[in-house]
């Protein structure tokens, strides 16, 4: 009998391991700040100036723009009258990318490789600049999705690393949880 239970528990870690590692949660809760500010995307060496990568920056950015703005809108809203004396700044990374183009993938199709994007998310308090978290997400499109898809998978990935992101900020707004990184380590 304990050699039975012996193995449930090492099939149980080894499913663990396999499981997709989580973003720790923040220091704190993000509710409660006077003010809150989302900074532009940011992209560094080796990727600034690259075309393409300020191609799929711009995209990402439109799409935090358009979803994760009205997030932060919200949340000042709510703190309108706030009396905390501090603000809370959100400054978005690109840390890693490539984006198989269209042109590629129609040419070469799978064999151009994956694309993937992560992108880390800087939480800090003003004044005084403590971080409260800086949670990474990752997304991946598959060479052959890429390729069956003509490139939808690659686009596509821009959208969902956003998506991690505003999960991640919902689900810590009100309590500090973590949340999902998007890791996939195939």
């Amino acid at each position: 009998m304990k050699h039975w239970m012996l193995a449930l528990a090492f099939c149980g870690l080894s499913f663990a391991a396999w499981s997709e590692p989580l973003n720790p949660a923040p220091a704190n809760a993000l509710q409660g700040y006077d003010k809150y500010e989302f900074a532009p995307l940011a992209m560094g060496p080796p990727y600034a100036g690259d075309e393409g990568k300020e191609k799929a920056k711009d995209k990402i950015q439109g799409y935090l723009t358009a979803e994760t703005q009205p997030i932060v809108a919200k949340w000042n809203q709510d703190a309108a009258g706030g009396t905390r004396g501090q603000s809370l700044l959100l400054e978005p990374r690109i840390e890693k990318l490539k984006v198989v183009s269209g042109g590629a993938r129609f040419w070469a199709g799978a064999l151009a490789g994956d694309s993937y994007v992560v992108i880390r998310l800087r939480i800090s308090e003003q004044p005084g600049g403590k971080v409260l978290a800086e949670p990474e997400f990752y997304q991946r499109a598959a060479a052959m999705s890429g390729a069956w898809t003509i490139g939808a998978q690659d686009k596509d990935m821009l959208h969902r690393i956003v998506l991690l992101l505003n999960q991640y900020l919902d689900a810590n707004y009100r309590e500090a949880v973590g949340g999902a990184t998007g890791y996939d380590p195939k």
